[in-house]
């Protein structure tokens, strides 16, 4: 029935003008014009909508490239995203631009991931800020791909990039720190497979139609009324595509298009070709005013909050550090502004977690790009992050906040924590001397399934967000280690750092860890999640395999959350060797990995004494709420 509804009101009169009003409104105060071929240093040209004012004075421009297609029309009908968006911002006195990455729809060249060459966001901006009607200030505004551009093309530096506006931007995040993502390729050194399921739909064969170069750009606008140049791929079933060995033939199993995904999956964490694209590295300048969004059930959250970090630390003036701003709000990857009064995130509800994003935006605007004496700055705090279990915004100077003290729970048990069922407790007490290590079976033919997560773009196989687990812990694969009910409610905001101490009888595995909330009646809901291939233990840049037996100390990389437990709730981890398809299976063969069909059996162990302290550091906040 709602299928229907919805069927109906997509096809209906009113919905059809709906459409036709927004555009009549943008077409009353903006000058449209699309379809304009922006030339790049080598020759290529890049197909750019831009909607400014009907005004003789000189506008900034809000700035937005991206791989998704645009164009005003499709399948004989018209589209009023972009419209919307332009007019949001002719409305507020901006002109709105947005651009094609070359090699997508009607830009021209061959497309690489993140629209690489870098260069061609700074030629833009040497164009856009030459034109008349350009004040000479730019800002630059979007999610995930339309955001993970930015910091890369920040790092040239052009005068007229002002500020930016970076949301869900992970995939634009190559090495920060200790996370070595390159892009949200990997997580511990194991392949987060959303980018195959996304590269199935993105990616684009060697030979595309194009129209000629010699179209005007009257026959171009024209011609995008009846054609907009995107592919229409066949649905894909991801659960059992993800299943195809080897991983470097899944979207060749599939019948998908061949382009960058056959070369990014043969490549290592430190390949040099990570850092010849369009990733920001932390080895890179990045000094633009900047208001950040994060979301704790995106795909990037820890590696995007590093950055942050990051940028203020190393900025080049006391002012660029002070004018870096962040949001956390708890959604999945960019749905920022699909909170509602009551929102649930899988099938969790954290509460009413709207916030007024277009206003807190256009602020940042104003301020950067008009020079408006706004009071941006006083009612807007340097962190404004959301805490669940109490569902509430919460405001800090830093990240973490300055009241959150890393507190030690240690890995308890009698080598009986397999399941829900098992003995395993996580608790603040000495470790005794004699170890009890916790043994399990990680078979990569019978892997842990991904239930819920932090993930996006995954097809059908893997719904992002926070899922009862505890069913799922009575697999003897996964560990179990569970804290004693909390008699006060306890606050957990901050980094969340793991250290196992591991044996196996394979060269090589993977250790996966999952941090939990499990309230009094026994629902356990996941906040985080991580994963550590072990032959990267020493390092993402060198691969060193286990030996039979021999215990081995690993640092996970690091989780992030901010959660509330009340009384009476408990924290837990959960530890296994799988969360497929979050992240590809590790066959235990020692070898490559992505080129493999056949795995073994491993047979894994967690110890935890006196010598081998397994332990997890929990940001516990001291003040109460």
């Amino acid at each position: 029935m709602k299928k229907r509804l919805l069927i109906f009101l997509l096809t209906s009169p009113l919905f059809s003008w709906a459409q036709e009003d927004v555009l009549k409104k943008l077409q009353a105060i903006a000058v449209i014009d699309q379809k304009v071929m922006m030339p790049m240093r080598d020759g290529v040209r890049l197909a750019t909508d831009i909607y400014r004012p009907k005004t003789d004075k000189p506008v900034p421009i809000i700035f937005s490239k991206t791989p998704y297609n645009f164009n005003s029309w499709g399948n004989g009908e018209a589209r009023n995203g972009t419209y919307q968006s332009a007019l949001d911002a002719v409305s507020r006195g901006y002109a709105y631009v947005v651009q094609n990455e070359r090699g997508r729809f009607f830009s021209e060249g061959t497309w690489d991931i993140l629209g690489i060459p870098t260069t061609d966001g700074y030629d833009a901006f040497e164009w856009m800020s030459k034109q008349p009607w350009c004040n000479g200030k730019i800002g630059t505004l979007g999610c995930s791909s339309t955001a993970e551009w930015q910091m890369a093309v920040a790092s040239l530096d052009h005068p007229a990039h002002v500020a930016m506006v970076p949301q869900g931007f992970g995939a634009g995040v190559g090495k920060v720190g200790e996370f070595w993502e390159q892009g949200n390729w990997y997580r511990g050194g194991a392949q987060q497979m959303l980018f195959t399921s996304w590269l199935y739909g993105t990616q684009n064969d060697a030979v595309r139609p194009l129209f000629p170069k010699e179209a005007t750009q009257e026959q171009l606008v024209r011609a995008s009324r009846y054609y907009d140049l995107a592919t229409e791929m066949p649905p894909v079933d991801w659960s059992k595509a993800f299943r195809h060995l080897p991983v470097t033939d899944i979207i060749k199993n599939v019948n998908g298009q061949q382009g960058v995904y056959e070369k990014m999956i043969r490549r290592k964490p430190n390949d040099p070709e990570w850092f010849k694209g369009g990733l920001y590295h932390d080895n890179m300048p990045l000094n633009k005013p900047s208001f950040w969004f994060v979301s704790w059930y995106d795909v990037s959250c820890s590696p995007n909050l590093a950055l942050f970090n990051h940028v203020r630390k190393s900025a080049k003036t006391p002012q660029i550090a002070d004018n870096q701003y962040l949001v956390i709000a708890p959604t999945l990857h960019c749905a920022y502004k699909r909170a509602t009064e009551n929102t649930v995130v899988g099938e969790r509800s954290v509460g009413d977690a709207r916030l007024d994003y277009d206003s807190m935006i256009y602020g940042w605007f104003d301020l950067w790009l008009k020079g408006e004496a706004n009071d941006f700055a006083k009612k807007t705090p340097r962190v404004k992050y959301y805490t669940m279990g109490v569902n509430k915004w919460q405001s800090s100077e830093t990240w973490p906040p300055a009241t959150s003290e890393m507190t030690t729970y240690y890995l308890h048990s009698g080598g009986k924590a397999n399941s829900l069922y098992g003995d395993g407790k996580l608790t603040t007490q000495t470790l005794p001397k004699e170890d009890k290590a916790d043994v399990f079976t990680y078979d990569p033919a019978f892997p842990v399934a991904s239930y819920g997560g932090n993930v996006c773009c995954a097809g059908n196989s893997v719904q992002g967000g926070s899922f009862d687990q505890h069913q799922m812990e009575a697999r003897h694969d996964i560990l179990v280690y569970t804290t004693e009910p909390f008699k006060d409610g306890v606050e957990m905001t901050g980094t969340i750092e793991t250290t196992l101490y591991v044996s196996s009888d394979a060269k090589d595995t993977d250790f996966t860890v999952k941090i939990l909330d499990v309230y009094p009646d026994g629902r356990a809901y996941n906040l985080d999640e991580t994963i550590l291939r072990a032959r990267y233990r020493e390092g993402f840049d060198k691969e060193v395999m286990m030996e039979n037996g021999k215990v081995y100390k690993l640092t996970l990389s690091p989780m992030s959350t901010s959660n509330f437990f009340a009384p009476g709730h408990s924290i837990r981890i959960e530890i296994s060797s799988s969360n497929f398809p979050r992240f590809d299976r590790n066959l235990n063969t020692g070898g490559n990995n992505f080129d493999e069909s056949k795995g073994i059996v491993a047979h894994n162990q967690i110890h935890h004494s006196t010598l081998y302290p397994s332990q997890i550091k929990l940001p516990i906040v001291k003040t109460k709420l």
